[in-house]
């Protein structure tokens, strides 16, 4: 699923529409056509991507021979993979070379926060969930309230009933299937303070992923260029001795690397827990983040006056 634009500067999308379906030869052809047009491909998709439709990305990528093609999945519902990937989508128009954006996703996933409200829980094997409440998923008119990233957590919805969420300024996707409920507009996104409140299509995949039909998948994401730029170029950037690309993180997203042992490598002792440890994106803290933003200081840009929380599609 492709996300409409954030922006004006977002980068459209390529979709890679019924991959298991679809002949070889034509989707080897588009693929080339990417190559060749943009030099790098970034293929971003969703765990409840059907296991045909996963095993002919990995059969494209070893036809081509090629290391410029970068296969993610992100550990997100489907509706997250889809807000990370318009992200990515959004700092391709920026000065980012193509391995140090396709790390980005892995950084970016952790200020993404994804749920769902389900009419059932029953057939939910994502989320941990108890005999209880497994027991009331047959009471008819159950609902309940489900964050499965970056915390798993699970409440039946009802009086003063919440999720925990993030404590930086965020906008809210939601993406209403064949369920009825409230809850998320009128309650979930007051709690979590979020600044702005959009609509959009439910994901072909999410009742796979959420185990059932009735439902509504919520996201709280970054949505300005400006920060996720500063988050990504505040960490530390290394060049990958495999490719020889410059990327972020522990690992080349295109060949799957990781630093070899030495200075900056797997042996190198800021790594194995000096006092000045790193993150595991090369930075001082949790996934390279000193400030609230990923830089030192208290840099918040969403702290002015709430916008409407009403959707605008």
């Amino acid at each position: 699923m492709a996300l409409p634009a954030q922006d004006e500067r977002t980068v459209p999308a390529a979709v890679l529409p019924d991959l298991d379906r679809e002949p070889l030869d034509g989707t080897l052809d588009g693929i080339r056509t990417l190559l060749d047009q943009h030099g790098h491909v970034i293929v971003v998709h969703s765990g409840a991507l059907p296991p045909a439709a996963e095993r002919r990305l990995h059969t494209i990528r070893s036809l081509l021979e090629s290391d410029r093609i970068a296969l993610f999945r992100p550990d997100l519902p489907p509706l997250g993979t889809a807000v990370l990937a318009r992200q990515l989508r959004q700092l391709a128009s920026c000065d980012l070379g193509p391995g140090v954006l396709a790390s980005a996703g892995r950084l970016l996933t952790h200020y993404v926060h994804c749920g769902a409200v389900l009419g059932s829980v029953a057939r939910l094997d994502r989320v941990p969930v108890d005999l209880k409440a497994h027991a009331r998923s047959w009471v008819p008119g159950s609902q309940f309230g489900v964050t499965a990233h970056p915390v798993p957590h699970l409440v039946r919805i009802g009086p003063g009933a919440t999720l925990p969420g993030p404590d930086f300024g965020t906008w809210m996707l939601v993406a209403k299937g064949q369920f009825q409920s409230d809850w998320v507009g009128a309650h979930l996104a007051p709690a979590w303070k979020v600044l702005g409140l959009r609509e959009a299509a439910l994901p072909a995949e999410s009742a796979t992923w959420w185990g059932t039909g009735k439902l509504i998948e919520f996201c709280s994401y970054l949505p300005d260029l400006s920060v996720l730029y500063q988050l990504v170029t505040s960490v530390r950037q290394r060049v990958c001795h495999w490719c020889g690309i410059d990327v972020i993180g522990d690992r080349c997203v295109f060949c799957s690397a990781v630093p070899p042992p030495g200075p900056g490598g797997e042996d190198d002792p800021v790594r194995q827990g000096d006092p000045g440890r790193q993150g595991e994106y090369g930075m001082q803290g949790e996934y390279g983040q000193l400030g609230q933003y990923g830089s030192p200081g208290t840099y918040a840009p969403y702290r002015t006056a709430p916008e409407s929380r009403t959707p605008t599609g």
